[in-house]
């Protein structure tokens, strides 16, 4: 019996987005947190990478695309960090296992355990079952929204950051380490919203000129009361059009709110844009799911 069923199909068509439950057992999720917790234990933060990771518009600007530690790790491990968790000597002030945002962006290709979800029977059925001719990894990440810290994710839609033409050629899968609720920070969509088009693109900057990156456009003014709430289980996932608007709040909660996801584009006939923050690279081109 295939993991994702009709009924699941039509609702990522209509809606945007599906919740499947039990892509991962209890012991998959507790063995990616374990080696993430490895990893962040060795990691080495120089004093450049100590930059604050944010989604607000013009910060944006100012810590993504000011850091070509940013822009430059679509082919690698590196680390990006929660506001406030370092001091004015660029010390930490919480533990370290709890300063991160994120880790990125390239877990599918180094990390065995990863790579391993990533190109999973059950991704590939995914896929297949959603008609992809020639799907490619574009790139993964392990978000930690850290109890109590865990920073707003304002509304948005993932082409922004990962365009294509034409559109609706990229989705997000987004898979519950632990339990996420609405009290620790889960994910909230506009059922529907896929179908508008984008207002905003986050682009290069020529070379040689700062910031690295700018915005085109603005993003639109969405109604609150259109968002639903989206919990997840542990080991379920959250299939992510393009498109959709979604967000998630601050987690003010004392549970954190582990996640891995990684974005797969339909790369048949279809362009992806030299203009993407993200761009393969000789060490590290888009690889094909299936296997």
């Amino acid at each position: 019996m295939d993991f994702m069923t009709d009924q699941d199909v039509q609702k990522y068509r209509e809606d945007g987005y599906v919740v499947l439950d039990r892509l991962l057992t209890p012991q998959e999720c507790e063995e990616l947190r374990q080696r993430m917790e490895e990893v962040v234990e060795r990691m080495d933060v120089p004093d450049h990478c100590r930059t604050t990771f944010s989604t607000y518009h013009d910060e944006q600007l100012q810590t993504q695309g000011n850091a070509d530690y940013f822009i430059t790790s679509g082919d690698k491990i590196r680390f990006f960090f929660e506001k406030g968790v370092f001091d004015d000597k660029g010390e930490f002030i919480v533990p370290k296992q709890r300063s991160l945002n994120k880790v990125g962006h390239a877990l599918h290709a180094y990390e065995p355990l990863f790579k391993k979800v990533t190109y999973s029977a059950k991704i590939q059925g995914i896929a297949r079952k959603l008609g992809l001719v020639s799907p490619v990894i574009l790139q993964s990440m392990y978000i930690f929204k850290q109890p109590g810290i865990g920073g707003e994710v304002t509304p948005h839609q993932d082409a922004t950051f990962l365009y294509t033409e034409p559109l609706g050629r990229v989705m997000g899968l987004w898979i519950a380490l632990e339990d996420a609720t609405v009290n620790n920070g889960c994910l909230w969509f506009i059922p529907g919203s896929h179908s508008s088009g984008i207002t905003r693109r986050m682009v290069r900057t020529p070379k040689g000129t700062f910031p690295l990156t700018d915005f085109v456009g603005r993003e639109r003014e969405y109604n609150e009361e259109k968002f639903v709430a989206v919990p997840v289980k542990k080991g379920g996932v959250v299939l992510i059009h393009g498109e959709v608007v979604h967000r998630s709040a601050e987690n003010t909660s004392e549970d954190s709110r582990h996640v891995y996801t990684f974005h797969i584009m339909d790369a048949q006939e279809t362009h992806w844009s030299p203009d993407n923050w993200l761009q393969p690279t000789e060490d590290l081109p888009f690889q094909p799911l299936y296997t």
